[in-house]
């Protein structure tokens, strides 16, 4: 049996979503601006967790 590329992949992106989520809730930021990241970010996958990394964190 193989590895697949893919659900390797997939499985690296969901670590980094739940770890970027985690860090989201227990910001202190604004409710609308926790919904808001939480929410491109799973729409959005690769997108929103470049803009989180780069915009989100202080």
């Amino acid at each position: 049996m193989g590895i697949e590329v893919g659900g390797i992949l997939g499985l690296l992106w969901l670590i980094l979503a739940i770890y970027a989520i985690v860090k989201i809730v227990g910001s202190s930021a604004g409710t609308g601006a926790k919904v808001l990241w939480i929410v491109l970010i799973l729409l959005l996958p690769l997108l929103g967790l470049i803009l989180w990394a780069i915009f989100g964190p202080k």
